[in-house]
């Protein structure tokens, strides 16, 4: 037999209550993109791209990752994260470099594959680093930006044993068979390798 539930107290209802009559205006709001998921470099910001857009993986297992790509948005970092979100657009990165801070949001998880190169055997072994910004501005290549993404670059290749140097930290122009000329002729690539070198 079963023994009955003692009620819930007054001061209990009362209080239950008040929090159901609680404006959801006046609580916190929840962060855009926030998400519980850890993210793979502990400066990064999770701010997910939506599953449409990459290839679930299991890399460095499934795949060698031996690259890091280095890309220009070619619009502003909150329309970046917005295209990742939409299922349509067929597009990622792994991580996106705000300009005037050097804010790191993380987009896709580094086991899986990003689709930002635009050439399947290079998305599957690199990190695609998205940078805001346009190659015919060099404004936007601020000293945050070039510090926070050289840091980023520099503890994935100790991640992944890439070493640091042109031939493993490339430029979206470099891939076969794109059309795309980021980060362009005002990237300052000595001054990038150099920070990666001493972070």
């Amino acid at each position: 037999m079963e023994r009955a539930r003692p009620l819930p107290s007054r001061r209990r209802l009362l209080k239950g209550a008040a929090l159901a009559a609680v404006p959801y205006a006046l609580l916190p709001d929840a962060r855009a993109g926030a998400d519980p998921r850890a993210v793979d470099y502990a400066l990064a910001q999770w701010q997910p791209a939506t599953a449409a857009n990459y290839t679930t993986t299991d890399r460095p297992r499934s795949h060698t990752v031996d690259r890091v790509i280095i890309h220009v948005t070619q619009t502003a970092f909150t329309k970046t994260l917005s295209i990742f979100r939409n299922p349509q657009k067929k597009v990622s990165a792994h991580y996106v470099v705000r300009s005037a801070d050097g804010y790191l949001a993380q987009c896709v998880p580094e086991a899986d594959i990003a689709w930002h190169a635009g050439n399947w055997d290079y998305n599957t072994r690199s990190i695609g680093i998205e940078h805001e910004g346009w190659v015919d501005r060099p404004a936007y290549f601020t000293d945050a930006l070039y510090e926070q993404s050289a840091r980023l670059t520099a503890a994935i290749c100790a991640r992944y044993g890439i070493p640091r140097d042109r031939a493993h930290i490339i430029g979206h122009y470099q891939v076969p068979g794109t059309d795309h000329t980021d980060p362009g002729p005002n990237w300052d690539w000595t001054r990038y390798i150099r920070l990666g070198d001493s972070a």
